[in-house]
C-alpha cells in the first residue's frame, strides 16, 4: 500500500515540476531574445536569478512537504495494521479520496457486486450487464443540451450576438475601414507616365535602387543589370520592350507575364515603381563585368530622357 502511494506521489510530482518550472519561461518571454542574448550583462539577470531561486525553493519545500506526508501516512497505516492484528481481524485499507471520487464519478460497479446487475444472458462466455452511462457522460451530455438552448436563443432569436456569416462580413466592413483610413494617411503619389521625364536626382534613383534590391530584381537581371539567362541586359541601349522612359515605366509596372516578369504595379507604390525606372536608366552605360549580350531593338535615349533640368515633369510623393 506504502508503496503504491510512493509511485503516485511521484507522478504528482512528474505533473507539477513542468508546470512549475514553467512559470519562468513565461514571465521571460517578452525579453528572451535580449536575455539570451547577453544573459550576464543583461539588466535583469540578478531578478531573473532570484526568481528561479525562489521557484526551486518552493518546489524542493513541496516535495519534502509530500515525503513528509507520506512517511506519516505509512506509520499511520501501520499502527492500523498492528491494531487489527491485535483484534485478530483482517486489516483492510480504506480507499482514498481520490479513488472514492474516481468510482463516483465513473459509478462503476465491483467486481464483486457485478452478479447483482447481470441480466442472465450470455453468449459464447460474454455477459450481458445493466451498467448505467457513467456520470461524467450524462453531464456531458446535459451541458451539450444545455448549450444548444442557449445557443439558438442567442445567435437566432433574440440577435445579441452575430452568427459566423455576419462577423464575417462585418470583419470584412471593417477591414475595409481601416484600409481606407489608412489610404487616407498616406496618399499615394499620382505618376502620369505621359509627362514623366528622367531627372537625375539621386536621391530617387538611389531609392529606386533600394527597391530594385529589395524586391530581388537582380535574380533575373543581375544587381549591376547586366542580365542573365532570364533577364536582359539593362545597361546597354537595346530593348526588348521599348527603351523611352516611358515604355520602361509601364514595363515595370504592368509587367510582363509571358516572359516572367511580374506586374509590379500590384505590389508597388507609383513612386517606387517611378524610381526603379529612374534606376534602371541611371544603368545605361554602365559597363558591368561580364554583360549579357544585346537583344531587342537599338534605341538612342533622347536628350530629354537623360536631362536633370526635366526634374520638374515628376510628381513627387
Amino acid at each position: 500500500m506504502a508503496s503504491e502511494k510512493f509511485q503516485t506521489s511521484r507522478k504528482w510530482i512528474a505533473l507539477i515540476l513542468p508546470l512549475v518550472f514553467g512559470v519562468v519561461p513565461m514571465a521571460t518571454a517578452q525579453d528572451v531574445k535580449g536575455f539570451w542574448g547577453d544573459p550576464i550583462n543583461h539588466p535583469l539577470s540578478l531578478f531573473y536569478f532570484v526568481m528561479a531561486m525562489i521557484v526551486v525553493t518552493v518546489v524542493l519545500v513541496l516535495v519534502v512537504a509530500i515525503y513528509m506526508l507520506l512517511v506519516l501516512d505509512m506509520f499511520v497505516i501501520q499502527a492500523k495494521k498492528e491494531k487489527a492484528e491485535k483484534a485478530g481481524l483482517v486489516y483492510t485499507p480504506e480507499p482514498s479520496w481520490w479513488g472514492k471520487a474516481w468510482d463516483s464519478f465513473n459509478a462503476s460497479v465491483p467486481l464483486d457486486k457485478e452478479k447483482d446487475i447481470d441480466l442472465g444472458h450470455e453468449y459464447d462466455g460474454i455477459r450481458e450487464l445493466d451498467n448505467h452511462l457513467p456520470p461524467w457522460w450524462k453531464g456531458l451530455f446535459y451541458g451539450c443540451v444545455i448549450w444548444a438552448v442557449v445557443y439558438m436563443v442567442i445567435y437566432h432569436y433574440s440577435g445579441s450576438l452575430p452568427l459566423s456569416g455576419q462577423e464575417y462580413e462585418n470583419e470584412l466592413a471593417t477591414a475595409a475601414e481601416e484600409l481606407r483610413v489608412l489610404r487616407a494617411s498616406q496618399p499615394v503619389a499620382i505618376i502620369d507616365e505621359n509627362t514623366l521625364a528622367y531627372p537625375g536626382d539621386e536621391n530617387l534613383i538611389a531609392n529606386g535602387k533600394k527597391v530594385f534590391m529589395s524586391n530581388n530584381c537582380g535574380s533575373c537581371h543581375r544587381n549591376d543589370g547586366g542580365g542573365n539567362a532570364i533577364g536582359p541586359n539593362l545597361t546597354d541601349t537595346y530593348w526588348v520592350h521599348g527603351g523611352s522612359l516611358k515604355e520602361v515605366f509601364l514595363t515595370i509596372k504592368t509587367g510582363v507575364i509571358e516572359k516572367g516578369m511580374p506586374a509590379w504595379g500590384k505590389v508597388m507604390s507609383p513612386s517606387d515603381v517611378r524610381d526603379v525606372a529612374f534606376f534602371v536608366m541611371s544603368l545605361q552605360g554602365s559597363n558591368p563585368v561580364d554583360p549579357k549580350k544585346a537583344e531587342g531593338k537599338l534605341v538612342e535615349p533622347a536628350a530629354s530622357q537623360i536631362s536633370a533640368d526635366s526634374a520638374k515633369n515628376v510628381t513627387n510623393p
